[in-house]
């Protein structure tokens, strides 16, 4: 790609760029597990995500979190020495904002990864684990947390619905609900964000989470 996908991006993505890239994806044959198309990646500044701290949010998390316990794995199947990841989309996408990109967040930079398509598409659990909240999450819109058997929570943001509720399990292919616009965005997307812990600030690549553990992003 060009660049290092923990560092923000140092200069956009040119249109020449991205049509090269698919058309490698689509020639070379090759493709990730669980990559239904290729994805062309491409940033689009007209559907940003805005989205930062919510203190409301972030106070809802940790109630619900604390309400369910620690080692909760019931309905969960068990797990081997190398858990299994799904991509949290099954169409193609575009990834509009970077992960680690600069900006006035409170983190002070983008704490996720945001994937644009079309309201409506349905968005996918990445891994097993408890949904500790499912509810509109302020900043975030419609939103689901999951905290993943491994102890990391994802936060799939800005959803049109929901399709689970608070303490279900999920396991990696789940159906959590569909992408939409709803909170601080400004288009239809999904905004998917993992966190090493529960608290705001904590989040860490999810290119590379995903990609040590069989699913990648690209």
């Amino acid at each position: 790609m060009g660049y290092h996908i923990d560092s923000p991006r140092q200069a956009g993505t040119t249109r020449r760029d991205a049509l090269g890239m698919a058309a490698a994806l689509l020639t070379g044959g090759v493709l990730s597990a669980g990559a239904a198309a290729p994805r062309v990646d491409q940033e689009e500044p007209d559907e940003a995500c805005p989205a930062t701290y919510d203190p409301d949010f972030e106070a809802a998390l940790a109630e619900a979190d604390a309400a369910l316990p620690e080692d909760d794995a019931r309905g969960l199947p068990p797990e081997g020495p190398r858990p299994r990841f799904r991509l949290p989309l099954r169409r193609r996408f575009r990834v509009t904002t970077r992960y680690g990109t600069r900006g006035n967040w409170s983190a002070g930079h983008h704490t996720g990864v945001d994937l644009a398509v079309p309201r409506g598409t349905p968005v996918y659990a990445v891994g097993a684990g408890v949904v500790v909240l499912a509810r509109w999450s302020g900043a975030y819109g419609k939103a689901v947390t999951v905290r993943m058997s491994d102890g990391h929570y994802a936060v799939y943001g800005h959803l049109s619905s929901i399709r689970v509720r608070q303490g279900s399990h999920v396991r990696a292919g789940t159906r959590l609900g569909s992408s939409g616009s709803t909170g601080r965005a400004t288009g239809p997307h999904l905004h998917l964000e993992i966190r090493a812990r529960r608290q705001y600030g904590s989040d860490i690549n999810p290119y590379r989470y995903l990609a040590r553990r069989g699913a990648h992003l690209w």
